[in-house]
């Protein structure tokens, strides 16, 4: 078993953990934060993207051990007080999701491209977002709502 302390949507943990437990687990089994899905356990779907200090990753790629000492965000960390951000507002009122299970790895993944491009082309959308699979929508509506969002200089 090895320690780790990690910073899980401004929350501070220390636990004992496998070296082989995948980021995913520790957030899901551990901590309860199942808003990051399992979406195939072999990085290419990208539905478990979270960010780690700054960067999305898609935490089935990453031990728990490796984010000792960082600060994760998870989808469940973007609302604040019951308030979506305007990123997950563009996502709703775009209708960019149907069954819903790739919406939190698009969220992260939207969220780390406007932090560093505040106003991406409908191109700059689709090559950061090219990691997430989406199996309904066709990917133009979530296309829509990161330009939407952009348009209204959200960055979280």
């Amino acid at each position: 078993m090895t320690r780790i302390s990690v910073k899980v949507d401004g929350t501070a943990y220390q636990d004992e953990v496998e070296p082989r437990l995948l980021l995913v687990h520790y957030l899901r089994d551990r901590l309860g934060l199942t808003g990051t899905p399992i979406g195939c356990d072999t990085s290419n779907c990208g539905a478990c993207t979270v960010d780690l200090d700054g960067v999305s990753v898609k935490s089935c790629s990453v031990l728990a051990v490796q984010a000792d000492g960082s600060d994760v965000a998870t989808v469940q960390g973007l609302a604040r007080d019951g308030q979506w951000t305007g990123l997950q507002r563009a996502f709703h009122e775009g209708h960019a999701l149907q069954c819903g299970y790739c919406t939190p790895g698009m969220l992260m993944a939207a969220r780390d491209l406007l932090r560093e491009n505040p106003h991406p082309s409908a191109d700059e959308v689709r090559h950061a977002l090219e990691g997430n699979l989406c199996r309904c929508t066709g990917y133009q509506n979530i296309v829509r709502a990161v330009l939407a969002a952009s348009e209204q200089e959200v960055t979280t």
